[in-house]
């Protein structure tokens, strides 16, 4: 065993008392950060996988129409009037070349050409706004998950045959094998089959959305051959502005991304970070004032042994080393401790609460690079808070040591 290691674990087994409450102190510090770290990483990726789950990062639309422009006073021009024009379903011009220049793009790992747009859904009385959108399932899959969410049935848009949630199957009072007639502007329509009933876990999306095949949307919006829109997917979420901006510049299309269309939950998922970040900030700071405290103490404890073991030729940079490996094992140990701590603490609130489905309420994110990054941490700790103790013990004037001691 080195020496300087030999005498760093002699001088904290000397001091058990107060070892063992800086080892306490320090994990109950890294517990903390697991525990938090953990839980709003969990959060948020339940936050963005309920919203990502049902859409892409970045959606390619057609440039609005321009405002037309009204006379006001018959022959006379005397006032002008801008009059924007109803907002309808339209094509993408030349939409192929688009898509393969999107596809081109720095990041992008999914395109999927759909067509989005208002109806109605009839049955018998009934009636119900919708949102038609038609796909190409093969494409369509990139961007979202759409079959793991089906709950009945099969996801089969060949056809008169289409996917609709469960909160409208049961306002329409029907169910799979059901008939509803869809019906568009321009009296374009048809009756349709259901195939499968989805749960996107959004009462919005269960009520109102309902998917066709590509083709089949073409018809009933009239633009035959067209698509309204490119879903876009890419690497990392929080780059989706950077990859809506750059699409832009080469479509002249606008390009919106998921952190446009969602800026309250944006703005609160940037709180909840910085949240956790000024907390474990303060953890860290509580965690390095006890670990230096407790190694200035030894200096003063130990000042005679250090003494001597400067006067029998121990070189000063063998103390501070000694002082050195008695911070990074005080942050090593208590770092374990306090992943345990963490760890038990995350899984055990997770369990507290269920959701219909099984989930937890309260989901948590604990990964191997947690767990690194948390014992990293502590024993960056240990190390910077042992430093100046270290200075001070080898700086030490041996017969002063000794005749003080």
């Amino acid at each position: 065993m080195p020496f300087e290691l030999w005498v760093a674990l002699r001088y904290l087994r000397d001091q058990r008392f107060q070892t063992g409450l800086i080892l306490c102190g320090t994990g109950v510090g890294v517990g903390v950060i697991v525990f938090l770290s953990a839980l709003i990483t969990g959060l948020q990726e339940s936050i963005i996988e309920r919203t990502l789950g049902s859409q892409a990062q970045v959606i390619v639309r057609p440039i609005e129409e321009i405002p037309r422009v009204h006379p006001m006073d018959g022959e006379v021009l005397a006032a002008l009037t801008l009059e924007r024009p109803p907002q309808r379903v339209r094509s993408i011009e030349g939409w192929r070349a688009i898509e393969d220049v999107v596809r081109r793009s720095p990041d992008v790992s999914g395109v999927a050409p759909t067509i989005t747009g208002p109806a109605i859904a009839l049955r018998g009385q009934g009636s119900i706004a919708l949102s038609v959108r038609g796909i190409e399932l093969e494409s369509y899959r990139t961007i979202v998950d759409v079959e793991s969410r089906l709950v009945e049935g099969r996801f089969d848009l060949a056809g008169f045959q289409v996917v609709v949630g469960t909160e409208l199957a049961r306002t329409l009072g029907t169910g799979l094998g059901g008939r509803v007639r869809i019906q568009a502007a321009g009296d374009r329509g048809g009756v349709y089959t259901i195939s499968g009933i989805f749960d996107y876990s959004s009462q919005t999306l269960n009520e109102s959305l309902v998917f066709v095949s590509l083709r089949g949307a073409q018809t009933l919006f009239g633009i035959a051959g067209g698509v309204s829109a490119l879903e876009v997917t890419g690497g990392d979420i929080f780059e989706a502005d950077a990859m809506a901006a750059r699409i832009q510049d080469r479509t002249g299309l606008v390009a919106e991304s998921w952190m446009e269309q969602n800026g309250d939950l944006l703005v609160g998922l940037r709180s909840q970070s910085m949240s956790s970040v000024m907390i474990q900030v303060f953890v860290i700071l509580a965690v390095a004032l006890g670990i230096a405290s407790v190694l200035a103490v030894s200096v003063v404890q130990k000042a005679k042994e250090i003494g001597i073991l400067r006067a029998t030729g121990t070189r000063s940079r063998s103390v501070t080393r000694i002082f050195l490996i008695q911070g990074a094992i005080l942050g090593g140990v208590g770092s374990l401790l306090g992943i345990a701590l963490g760890a038990f603490l995350a899984l055990f609130f997770a369990n507290l609460a269920r959701n219909p489905d099984g989930s937890a309420t309260f989901p948590v994110a604990l990964t191997p690079l947690l767990y690194g990054r948390s014992a990293a941490v502590a024993i960056a700790v240990g190390l910077l808070a042992a430093v100046l103790p270290a200075r001070d013990a080898s700086q030490m004037d041996p017969a002063d040591a000794i005749r003080n001691g």
